[in-house]
C-alpha cells in the first residue's frame, strides 16, 4: 500500500508518523509556540530529526470556535515556513480547506493538501486536479470551527462517516484523481463527542473496506482529558495510547504533536509484530 503524492510515494506498509507544525496563535494544543516563521521552521527541522515521515504545516487553527481568516492572512503565515519546510526532504503536507491556499501551497512545491472539508468545494477539488500526482487527505467533519459542536448526532457514527468518506472519494475520482493519492481521516473530535470518537475507533477497521489508507489524528485532544482527566498539555501517555489503538484498527499514517515519543511506540509495535517499509523519493 502506498500514498502517492507530489515528490514521494510514500510506503505504508508500516505505519507513519505525520508531525503537526501549528503556524498559528490560537490552536488548541500548541497555539503560539511556533506562530513565527522563524519558531515554525525550526520546529519543522526538529520534528524530522525526532523521526516524522511526514509533515502537515497549518496556518488557520480549526478547534471550536476559531477565528477564520482570510486567504492572505494563512497564506502569510505558511508561506515561509513551506518555503524551507520543501527543502527537508520528506513530504510536506498543508492543512488548508482554502482553494486558494491550496493552489499557492502546491505551486510553491507542497506534496499533499489535508483538507477538513475533503474537497467539497468546487474550488478546492480544481486546484487539487491541477496537479498531476499531488496527494489528498479527506476529512469527515460537520458545519465548520463554529458550527460543528452542536452538529455531533449520529446513529451510528462509524457508518454515517463511512458513508461520507466514501461519498467524498468517489467524488474525487470522478474529478480523475488516482486512487493511490487518497487518503481518508475520520475526524476525530470533529462535530463529536468522546462517545462518538470511542466508538469510531473501536470500528476504525471497517473503514479500510473502502479501499483507502486511513490517518487518524487524536493527539492530545479533548477526548483524551476526558478519558484521564489530564490537562491539554499532559496528555503524552494518553496520546500514545491512542495512536496505537488506531493503528490495531488499521491507521497507516498518525498525525501527531509529539514525534519522538510516538515513533519510539512504533518501533516497538512494529517489533512486536508490524510490517516494516520505508519512504522512497522518486
Amino acid at each position: 500500500m502506498h500514498w502517492q503524492t507530489a515528490r514521494f510515494r510514500i510506503d505504508l506498509s508500516r505505519p507513519r508518523v505525520m508531525g503537526i507544525v501549528n503556524v498559528t496563535p490560537d490552536s488548541f494544543s500548541d497555539g503560539g509556540q511556533h506562530g513565527t516563521a522563524a519558531a515554525g521552521i525550526a520546529h519543522c527541522k526538529r520534528l524530522v530529526e525526532e523521526g516524522a515521515d511526514i509533515l502537515d504545516i497549518g496556518g488557520e487553527s480549526s478547534r471550536p470556535g476559531a477565528t477564520l481568516l482570510t486567504v492572505e492572512e494563512e497564506w502569510q503565515r505558511i508561506a515561509p515556513v513551506l518555503a524551507e519546510a520543501v527543502k527537508l526532504n520528506v513530504p510536506i503536507s498543508v492543512d488548508s480547506f482554502k482553494a486558494e491556499v491550496m493552489r499557492r501551497a502546491l505551486d510553491a512545491g507542497a506534496d499533499i493538501v489535508n483538507d477538513i472539508h475533503a474537497l467539497e468545494s468546487d474550488e478546492a477539488l480544481r486546484a487539487v486536479q491541477a496537479q498531476p500526482q499531488a496527494g489528498v487527505c479527506l476529512m469527515h467533519m460537520r458545519g465548520d470551527s463554529q458550527t460543528m459542536q452542536g452538529l455531533a448526532q449520529y446513529e451510528d457514527v462509524t457508518v454515517e462517516v463511512g458513508r461520507y468518506l466514501d461519498a467524498r472519494a468517489r467524488a474525487v475520482r470522478e474529478a480523475g484523481i488516482a486512487a493511490e493519492r487518497i487518503v481518508l481521516d475520520p475526524g476525530y473530535g470533529f462535530a463529536k463527542t468522546t462517545e462518538h470518537n470511542l466508538a469510531l475507533l473501536a470500528r476504525q477497521s471497517e473503514l479500510l473496506k473502502l479501499g483507502y489508507p486511513v490517518l487518524a489524528g487524536l493527539s492530545r485532544k479533548r477526548m483524551v482529558g476526558d478519558l484521564t482527566g489530564r490537562p491539554v498539555g499532559e496528555r503524552l501517555a494518553g496520546s500514545l495510547a491512542a495512536a496505537l489503538a488506531a493503528v490495531a484498527q488499521g491507521a497507516r499514517i498518525i498525525r501527531v504533536h509529539d514525534v519522538a515519543p510516538t515513533v519510539d511506540a512504533l518501533t516497538l509495535w512494529v517489533a512486536a509484530g508490524g510490517s516494516t517499509g520505508s519512504t522512497d523519493r522518486q
